[in-house]
């Protein structure tokens, strides 16, 4: 089933078709704090950040944010806590240790193909970070999701089709392919795809082959895609970052806010 709006919707269920940055908003009437938090993966030192709405009382919902390809940046960090003043408890992760970041997308692409050709350590890097989440204190440790952007959003994908307990995934921007397929029954909640339609790192052929692979898996999924949207699109800085290195990256603020109101009702959905 298509719709042709502003966006393109699929929602797959059960294998049958069926002004300000937004980075910046969202954060008004909230008393968010934030913490710096150390935690380790084997014998690796992480950096993540917490972020919480301190004027909510009880536990609520966890979500983890996995940064892009850049690294632990500012970015990461924002999301987490516009997120933490929807209500939920948000860590921003560190999949490549010691909180590096990279200037350049040579060093950008070594960071993110040095832990995608690991999925152990890949695993074990992300579910160290879901500890670390589901033991502060105003986490429900139960309800567990987690969003990611670009590499993040690759790495989130690849964790709901190994199986990792998580009630909901969101990807937004991020590479839909992969060479360990969700067997049928794995992925265990919800999921999100939103990506450009002329997104050349996320063709068409790969948005299709995706949406079978969630029909196969009967997982419960909705790809949006934004036409005439390239790759980073959620990302106020991405148009510089194009413009300074040539490559196809520009935000887009429609599809930005749009991606982001599909995330809070999925999020509003499950939890």
């Amino acid at each position: 089933m298509m719709q042709t709006l502003s966006k393109v919707v699929r929602c797959l269920v059960a294998g049958s078709l069926a002004a300000l940055p937004m980075g910046c908003a969202g954060l008004t009437g909230a008393d968010v704090e934030t913490q710096e938090v150390s935690y380790r993966a084997g014998d690796l030192e992480l950096k993540g950040f917490l972020a919480w709405d301190a004027s909510r009382s009880g536990k609520r919902p966890g979500i983890l944010v996995v940064h892009e390809w850049w690294g632990h940046n500012e970015y990461a960090r924002s999301r987490a806590r516009q997120l933490a003043a929807l209500g939920y408890t948000a860590l921003a992760v560190d999949m490549y240790g010691g909180g590096k970041q990279a200037d350049h997308p040579s060093d950008a692409g070594a960071f993110a193909s040095e832990v995608m050709s690991n999925f152990g350590v890949a695993r074990e890097r992300f579910e160290a970070g879901m500890a670390v989440l589901r033991a502060h204190e105003t986490t429900d440790p139960d309800k567990i999701a987690a969003i990611g952007y670009c590499f993040g959003g690759s790495v989130v994908l690849n964790m709901a089709r190994a199986g990792v307990d998580l009630d909901a995934v969101a990807s937004f921007h991020g590479s839909l392919r992969t060479e360990s397929k969700a067997a049928p029954g794995a992925v265990k909640g919800r999921v999100l795809v939103c990506t450009g339609a002329d997104d050349p790192m996320v063709p068409p052929p790969d948005v299709e082959a995706f949406e079978q692979e969630m029909r196969d898996a009967g997982a419960k999924a909705e790809v949006i895609v934004f036409p005439g949207v390239v790759h980073a699109f959620t990302n106020p800085g991405a148009t510089k970052l194009g413009e300074e290195f040539g490559l196809p990256l520009r935000y887009d603020a429609d599809a930005d806010r749009e991606s982001w109101e599909a995330l809070e009702d999925l999020l509003g959905d499950v939890f």
